[in-house]
């Protein structure tokens, strides 16, 4: 008797169910099987498709000479079992979204794997003779945890939550059970994997999108056989194939990398969530800024809180200080530039962040109001100074400077606001004498001027932090890459050169990511010596979020942050779904936003709200015009049912020069 299998293919199609599986005939050779992918006949084309069931007779819809045989089998043995199809199956449903475009992001894409380098197993690092009473207490509560519960590892920064969950994670490794440790960016926590290899050593493995296919097939493969029980990674690691769950932590909670911007638009805590509750494994969530959804549930007993309270290698929390940027001259306010003059003097270093790359922010005329917008996109080109370019930060166009106004002809005409690379030039030229690296987007992945000598060969992320922590560097300047998941013991001073650049996003949770920045920020000054500083430069001195931040008043912040937002009913007193237009023709986008508002109209009920249909904050974006509506209510389901109904409807009638996103919980609306 013939063998028949289900395939999924990454095609976004829907159905009511989200489900669309096909059937083919075994192959030859007789390798197909669940959890492989294989190459089939589909229409015209072959395409690769997942195995996801097994069957004896193929469905009672289908006549057995119409199925076509699997062509050839990619994979050697499974790369996933019914447990990930699970939650796939549950991703498709919760993000709208077809099952197969959901697992396709959690295989690797490799068809041959290159064995990666993995740290030898008697180089582990013992850990730390003694822990404090807070960390042994949540450490004791965290590794008691029998169920799917979840804990939420609450405290300062340097408070040593870092040593808990690497200790709940060999505690897990102990009973023969298995851990996946989130960060946030793994470019941006590497000091994190760094430790976690040297820890674990052969155990740990590393998944992240910057790895080759066929490395990190290599790595799924080994997770997959139990050869490495502890896997690190960004968000796409909540998916590893790791054998019998034990635990997952997720490092950083906060962070909006770990929700995904392409679809399936899905976030790693609510894929951690329900990959816990499957498997029964408890769940630990840890930062010194926890998001106003946790922060929530915190305080309504939903996630057991574990405080830590105080640093633990010999620092104490930093003063802070806001001081106004109204009249100053320039990039730095005359209290940082002593500062940074006395932390250079006593041998420490200087961190100066800047949420904003390039050398200007806009070109505008100061007669006629003139400003140069992208042609691409509705966002103002920032001027690159080294590239002697003006360029869109959303789709790259750039073009030259003009010299006077093209409007009015005025000579006045020039660009205003600050960006890092000006901030780089301005520190050099006040600071000639002290060693000085900027590490942004922009300069990344590029090769190392000769300034430092033979010390650094390249000038990337990893090497500036590696120059930076062996005091090689006096002052590091950077952009949100210099706030996240960085332990420095000479840092003695933090300067946040201008901290209002997040205040002005027309968006709700604006005011939550620039308190989070500045208090994350702050935390790399002083971990291991008193006497640290923070200057927070502002041109708002009188609001609420700085002056809440240069507090560390947290409790604070969230008190009056969820008030405001139950008020005016947003997240988390609400759930939102995005739907989102983009086409190349403005009356095409029009014209299918008012297809879509028509369809959801009818299907409106008490208690949901309809926001739209409006253009998008940032209206265009690479030529594609962009309109929104905003389904909200107090409880995802109402909006996740009509949700479901109108994609079904739509995705029968649509105009194919159109598209549409859609996006389960945005925490973004631009």
């Amino acid at each position: 008797m013939s063998v028949y299998f289900d395939l999924i293919f990454d095609i976004p199609v829907l159905n009511n169910s989200n489900v669309h599986s096909y059937t083919y005939q075994v192959d030859d050779k007789n390798e197909a099987a669940v959890g492989k992918r294989a190459m089939v006949p589909f229409g015209r084309r072959d395409i690769l498709g997942y195995i996801i069931a097994e069957r004896e007779n193929p469905p009672d819809s289908i006549k057995i000479e119409s199925i076509k045989k699997i062509r050839r089998v990619v994979d050697k043995e499974p790369l996933f079992d019914t447990k990930i199809v699970e939650i796939a199956r549950w991703m498709a449903d919760f993000y709208l979204c077809n099952i197969g475009q959901a697992l396709s992001i959690m295989i690797p894409s490799g068809r041959r794997m290159i064995v990666p380098e993995i740290p030898e197993s008697d180089e582990e690092i013992e850990p730390s003779l003694s822990i404090s009473d807070e960390q042994y207490n949540a450490l004791h509560e965290i590794t008691s945890s029998t169920s799917s519960d979840m804990f939420y590892l609450y405290g300062i920064t340097g408070s040593g939550k870092t040593e808990v969950f690497l200790r709940a994670a060999q505690h897990m490794l102990n009973i023969g059970k298995s851990v996946i440790y989130l960060v946030p960016e793994i470019s941006l926590t590497h000091q994190t994997a760094q430790m976690i290899g040297r820890r674990f050593g052969s155990l740990a493995a590393t998944l992240h999108s910057g790895m080759s296919p066929s490395t990190r097939l290599a790595e799924w493969v080994r997770i997959r056989r139990g050869e490495a029980p502890i896997v690190v990674g960004p968000r796409s690691a909540v998916f590893a194939p790791v054998v019998n769950l034990g635990l997952i932590i997720i490092d950083e909670e906060h962070d909006g990398s770990y929700k995904s911007g392409n679809t399936p638009r899905y976030h790693a805590r609510q894929v951690a969530l329900r990959r816990c509750n499957l498997e029964g494994s408890p769940l630990v969530m840890g930062s010194a800024t926890p998001s106003a959804e946790a922060w929530k549930l915190m305080s309504e007993g939903s996630i057991k809180r574990l405080d830590l309270t105080r640093r633990l290698s010999g620092g104490v929390m930093p003063q802070i200080k806001a001081v106004s940027l109204a009249k100053t001259q320039g990039c730095l306010t005359k209290e940082l530039k002593e500062e940074i003059r006395v932390t250079a003097q006593m041998g420490k270093q200087t961190i100066l962040f800047m949420n904003r790359r390039g050398f200007a922010h806009f070109y505008h005329c100061p007669d006629c109001g003139w400003e140069l917008i992208c042609k691409r996109c509705s966002v103002s080109l920032t001027w690159h100074k080294s590239r002697g370019r003006c360029i869109c930060h959303y789709c790259g166009f750039s073009q030259s400077p003009p010299t006077v106004c093209p409007n009015c002809g005025c000579l006045e005409a020039g660009y205003s606001g600050f960006g890092t690379e000006m901030i780089e030039e301005e520190v050099r030229r006040i600071f000639p004498d002290l060693q000085i690296r900027r590490i942004d987007a922009d300069t990344a992945n590029k090769k190392a001027t000769d300034e430092l000598g033979q010390i650094a060969e390249k000038r990337n992320l990893e090497d500036t932090l590696a120059l930076f922590k062996n005091g090689v560097i006096d002052i590091l300047l950077g952009t949100q890459m210099v706030a996240k998941g960085l332990n420095f013991p000479g840092v003695r001073l933090v300067g946040v050169v201008f901290a209002d650049t997040g205040l002005h996003m027309p968006d709700f949770r604006a005011a939550e990511r620039t308190f989070s920045l500045i208090v994350q920020v702050a935390g790399r000054a002083g971990r291991y010596f008193p006497d640290s500083k923070v200057i927070v430069q502002t041109l708002r001195l009188d609001d609420p979020v700085i002056s809440r931040s240069c507090a560390l008043d947290v409790s604070g912040f969230f008190d009056a942050e969820l008030k405001q937002r139950k008020a005016l009913n947003f997240p988390p007193y609400s759930r939102i779904i995005r739907f989102t237009i983009r086409a190349k023709d403005v009356k095409r986008a029009d014209t299918a936003i008012k297809q879509l508002d028509s369809l959801i109209k009818p299907l409106i009920i008490q208690g949901i709200d309809k926001l739209g249909p409006a253009e998008c904050p940032i209206g265009i974006i690479n030529f594609n015009h962009r309109r929104q509506i905003i389904l909200r209510c107090s409880s995802m389901g109402p909006i996740h049912k009509l949700a479901k109904e109108v994609l079904f409807r739509y995705e029968k009638e649509k105009d194919v020069k159109t598209y549409l996103e859609v996006d389960v919980d945005p925490i973004s609306m631009l």
